[in-house]
Formats: C-alpha cells, sequence, structure tokens
C-alpha cells in the first residue's frame, strides 16, 4: 500500500511510531513548546513488531511510519537513527541497535562491544549520529527530514542522561558527551533534534500558547 494513501482524516494528534521509552521523552521534549498532541501506539493499544529490513534510514523509517499507518492512524512520525564510525567504515549504521550479536544485550553491552573493536584503532575515533525522520502528513504527503551529529568516540563513559551510545559519543564543540547535554542544548545539537525541528519548520507547527 503506497505511504501516501494512509492518511485519513485531519487531527490535531500525532502519533509517534514507537514505544521506546527514551525516544518518547525525546520527542515530547522536542515537541513541548509546539502546539500539537503526541501520542504513542501503547496509548492507543498499537503493538505492532515492526522488522527493520530496510537498508538506509529513510527506509526503515518509512517501514515504521506505513505500519503504524496501516493500523488508521491518519498522522504518523517515525525516526530510525544509527552511529557511523570511520575507523569501522560506517559501521554500525543502521544496525547500530542490533550491532552486538545478543538479542538481550544492553546499551552498556553495545557500548563496551563498540569499545573493544575500536581498541586497536587509533584516536580520535571520530564518529557521526545520523537520523532520518518520516512524517505522513494530514494533506495525504510524505515529509522527511535528516540530522548529523558529529563528534568522536571516547575510551570512558560520563554522563547520566541519554540512552545508546551517548555516554561514549563527544560532541564536537562541547566537551561533553551526548550523556552530560542539558536535554535544551542536546535537543537543538542532536541528531535526532535536528531531523525533529527541521520536520516543525516543514509542517509550519504554532507555537503553544500560553
Amino acid at each position: 500500500m503506497p505511504l501516501e494513501s494512509c492518511v485519513q482524516t485531519m487531527t490535531d494528534t500525532l502519533l509517534l511510531a514507537t514505544n521506546n521509552p527514551h525516544k518518547v521523552e525525546e520527542f515530547r521534549s522536542i515537541f513541548l513548546p509546539y502546539d500539537l498532541v503526541l501520542q504513542t501506539p501503547a496509548n492507543l493499544g498499537l503493538f505492532n513488531d515492526v522488522i527493520e529490513s530496510g537498508k538506509t534510514y529513510l527506509e526503515n523509517a518509512s517501514l515504521k511510519a506505513q505500519a503504524y499507518c496501516q493500523d488508521g492512524q491518519n498522522q504518523v512520525l517515525a525516526d530510525d537513527s544509527g552511529l557511523e564510525v570511520e575507523a569501522l567504515q560506517g559501521a554500525p549504521g543502521i544496525h547500530s541497535h542490533r550491532f552486538l550479536p545478543d538479542p538481550n544485550a544492553t546499551s552498556h553491552d553495545r557500548c563496551l562491544y563498540l569499545l573493544e573493536r575500536l581498541k586497536d584503532f587509533p584516536r580520535p575515533w571520530r564518529a557521526a549520529f545520523h537520523c532520518e525522520v518520516v512524517l505522513l502528513t494530514r494533506q495525504g504527503t510524505i515529509l522527511t527530514s535528516h540530522g548529523v551529529c558529529a563528534g568522536e568516540i571516547i575510551p570512558e563513559f560520563r554522563g547520566a542522561n541519554g540512552f545508546g551510545y551517548d555516554p561514549i559519543f563527544l560532541v564536537d564543540g562541547t566537551n561533553q558527551t551526548m550523556a552530560e547535554l542539558d536535554p535544551g542544548i542536546k535537543n537543538l545539537l542532536s541528531h535526532r533534534g535536528k531531523a525533529v525541528l527541521g520536520m516543525i519548520v516543514q509542517m509550519g507547527l504554532p507555537l503553544r500558547q500560553g
């Protein structure tokens, strides 16, 4: 089914095509100043298990958006993101969440695995986070927005905020890891923040009043 055909009627509600609590928290923080009601699949009793079989961030984000659009939702926002490390020729990339071949691996486990893979390469370990956001609009069109955050991997864990590889990713120009950044600053500098803010501009969302 074409993605364009998924959008039904106008609504002031935007469905986030994720039940990842960390992503939901970031999305809510980014959208907080804007006049929009956000819902998650869990709010609507939807529990699709989306197989991320795409070869790009855009393909995976589109798969997620389409999966929840098929459940009758009429405005859906989905994203896919990953960490690309120069020394590993862009790995883990779209496989960032599945980089460690253990379905029960934690974010900490994946960070340790990445550091193990990098230990024989000279520093700095240059890297960048990428995020692709896809929106199925009320008008039946598809909007996309890409965000990039450059930095480097460091061999120690710093900061208690964020998730995934955030504690070992030093953001260019800040001397802080992604996990050390104030949430407001992170929303401006992170790959997801840049992608979503780019989408907000395309959507023309009004600021919340009062």
